[in-house]
């Protein structure tokens, strides 16, 4: 992605705001405080997905629906998006649909599941839409992958304002984004060493205009958040390491699923990239050579 070098600071432009999407995965029975306590923060995007294996989506609608109630937020306010699993990523005993279903039919079950979880009003379901949906990974085959998209995309826009898809490869998103008549808008991946960063495929959803969100971006990046950029952000705007590696992903225009369990880290999260925002404009040189370097390991081909 050589334009990276070369592009001016979205950091500095403010074109970050608001980069974090607050992640839902694996809170169990402590997701609708955890949402509301997102919320609370200042959050307002929530990813989720219909998958009882690793989301308690009805528990992120109630916690959403409690801080619309209370004044907190409006619907308006909020992106909310969700995801369709298939079978094979799914609890056998515990999934929103029979495994045996036709496809189309796991589609419009899992779909109007989420729906009825994520609805605004406790009492009525008539309003309710996704901002985005996502295919949690591709089918076992193409056609198949084209058949599930062509399914979802009878929803847009009414319904679901927006779709994406997650852990996927540069092949398979070119051919989705060649055939749908609704483009993909999101992709969701590891942000991790394996994949090499998703460079390629991040150049391609620039040029396109697709919106590259990333999870793992700590836990899979050990190493990254030990680096010498990282330390050097850290130390300059007397910010965490987490909080350095953040504000420098963003910088690569990625958007960062955070899926925190604790509220001092969302309010430290959220207040330290203002932070970085403030020394990188101060610092602009330091700044320029900064992100260089974190380019250099991130993106070394470029």
């Amino acid at each position: 992605m050589a334009s990276s070098a070369e592009a001016h600071s979205r950091l500095i432009s403010g074109e970050y705001e608001p980069a974090f999407i607050y992640g839902t995965a694996w809170k169990k029975d402590r997701t609708k405080k955890l949402v509301k306590g997102a919320l609370n923060a200042g959050f307002r995007k929530i990813d989720t997905a219909a998958q009882p294996r690793h989301y308690q989506e009805h528990l992120v609608g109630e916690g959403i629906r409690e801080a619309i109630k209370e004044g907190l937020v409006t619907r308006k306010d909020l992106y909310i998006q969700s995801k369709y699993t298939t079978p094979a990523g799914q609890d056998a005993n515990n999934m929103p649909y029979h495994p045996l279903d036709p496809l189309e039919t796991q589609i419009h079950t899992s779909v109007a599941s989420s729906l009825k979880n994520l609805r605004s009003q406790e009492d009525s379901e008539a309003d309710s839409y996704l901002d985005c949906l996502l295919l949690h990974s591709p089918l076992p085959t193409i056609e198949q992958t084209f058949q599930a998209w062509s399914i979802l995309e009878t929803y847009v826009p009414d319904k679901i304002r927006a779709l994406g898809i997650s852990n996927v490869s540069l092949p398979v998103l070119q051919a989705i984004y060649d055939s749908a008549k609704f483009k993909p808008s999101v992709v969701q991946n590891r942000f991790y060493p394996a994949t090499r960063y998703d460079v390629p495929l991040r150049a391609f959803c620039s040029k396109h205009s697709i919106s590259y969100q990333s999870f793992w971006t700590l836990t899979g990046n050990p190493k990254l958040l030990k680096s010498k950029p990282v330390t050097l952000v850290s130390q300059g705007a007397s910010v965490d390491a987490s909080v350095a590696l953040y504000a420098l992903v963003f910088d690569l225009g990625i958007v960062v699923l955070n899926g925190t369990t604790s509220t001092e880290h969302m309010d430290a999260d959220l207040a330290g990239i203002p932070k970085v925002r403030q020394w990188a404009f101060k610092n602009q040189q330091k700044w320029a050579q900064t992100r260089k370097a974190f380019l250099q390991v991130v993106e070394p081909y470029s």
